[in-house]
């Protein structure tokens, strides 16, 4: 393609956007930044303990590992409740249920603020998980209804966007909090910006009916689509490997790379900011290349957490680690979930979203109790090549099984 054409391409894709985005109205742009906050939020909560994992194991005279716990039940907490609930949740219109998810979450923020033992502190974290497996169902849903229909991707970007600053600013801010007033000052924080998240969507949130019911009978059909179950099956290798070696990455930082306690939080953040780097190569790439963008960022995480020990040697290498780690993971993480809503038909998109996302959270709570046990058996610096065998086995079998199926064009994001 010439130059000239290409940018010509871009300036209508610009244009496109800059339609989109003219057709929602004031009060609609109010809803959506609500929910974008709340995003923002929950992944922050999901987050912010892998920051003060040596803070709270201490707190309660356990090793990481043993903290970590928290992170693996909270992950499962999430897989075994997103069905049932979501089966309950398709009952309630839109209106009621985000605000009821977000007292919720609230509510077990305090409770974690306030718990005595740590087993508590995990029972609080469920009350969590609870709010958390129903909130990542919906949101993209809900941001769509929120909308003119043609406006729908442009609002459900806008919710994404508020999800990848999370790792961004709020896991940094949440360890920063956590580091200078306790942990659990952390957990209080994240309360009150519940509540204050849901007061003000309880003013600007319009009145919705609920969505479509959640039905089990479109499970068996789900089911049927061998590209959706090597897609399923890829990403519980995926998650378990990002989580094996991420649940970590704090003692990895802190006693393998011997950076301090700022160094971490800064470390991090660039993790993070390479997360939006991921969002914004996808927006650019993914259309014209789906395959190579794939391969490529299945491949970069593969190698960046395979090289994580070696790259400990200096701070530049372990930032230049984290930034290709982090960009890579948020790349196949979204563009997996545009391959998966190719794979089916629309009326099975929400079923087969709260499948990926409990599965997905089976790798992390499966991930996370295989890096506890190789730190503890062999030391925290093993996290890295636990994680990276882990996430390369994910890759062989995609390399192999799902995109051969996938086309190349834009409109097709399915299997031949």
């Amino acid at each position: 393609m010439a130059a000239s054409d290409r940018g010509g391409a871009r300036g209508k894709a610009g244009r496109a956007a800059g339609e989109k985005s003219g057709l929602i109205r004031p009060r609609q742009w109010l809803a959506l930044v609500g929910l974008a906050v709340a995003a923002f939020v929950f992944n922050t909560s999901e987050f912010v303990p892998i920051g003060l994992l040596t803070d709270i194991g201490a707190s309660f005279s356990l090793a990481e590992e043993g903290a970590a716990v928290m992170i693996s039940v909270y992950a499962w907490g999430v897989m075994l409740m997103s069905l049932p609930l979501m089966v309950l949740a398709s009952r309630v219109g839109f209106r009621r249920l985000m605000l009821g998810l977000l007292a919720l979450f609230a509510a077990g923020q305090f409770l974690c603020a306030v718990a005595p033992t740590f087993w508590l502190l995990v029972a609080a974290r469920l009350v969590v998980a609870a709010a958390h497996s129903v909130f990542w169902a919906v949101v993209t849903v809900v941001a769509a209804r929120v909308v003119d229909p043609r406006a729908s991707s442009a609002a459900i970007g806008l919710v994404a966007t508020g999800g990848s600053v999370a790792q961004i600013v709020g896991m940094p801010l949440g360890r920063a909090i956590g580091l200078a007033l306790g942990w659990r000052m952390t957990f209080a924080a994240m309360g009150v910006a519940s509540v204050a998240t849901l007061a003000y969507l309880a003013v600007v949130f319009p009145s919705m009916g609920p969505g479509e019911r959640f039905r089990l009978w479109q499970l068996p059909g789900l089911f049927r689509n061998r590209s959706l179950v090597v897609l399923y099956v890829v990403v519980v290798f995926l998650a378990a490997g990002q989580f094996a070696a991420y649940s970590y990455v704090e003692p990895f930082l802190l006693r393998v790379a011997g950076l301090p306690a700022r160094g971490v939080t800064l470390a991090l953040s660039a993790f993070g900011c390479a997360g939006l780097l991921g969002n914004v190569l996808f927006s650019r790439l993914y259309d014209g290349n789906r395959r190579v963008f794939l391969a490529a960022s299945l491949l970069g995480e593969s190698a960046a957490l395979l090289l994580l020990l070696p790259a400990a040697a200096s701070p530049a290498s372990m930032v230049a680690a984290l930034v290709g780690w982090g960009a890579c993971q948020m790349g196949y993480c979204i563009a997996f979930q545009a391959v998966l809503i190719g794979l089916v038909r629309p009326e099975e998109a929400t079923v087969a979203m709260a499948i990926y996302s409990g599965l997905y959270n089976l790798g992390i709570g499966g991930g996370t109790a295989l890096g506890g046990v190789a730190a503890a058996q062999l030391g925290v610096a093993s996290v890295g090549v636990v994680g990276g065998v882990l996430v390369a086995a994910g890759t062989a079998v995609a390399l192999a099984l799902l995109l051969p199926r996938m086309r190349c064009g834009r409109a097709g994001a399915g299997p031949r």
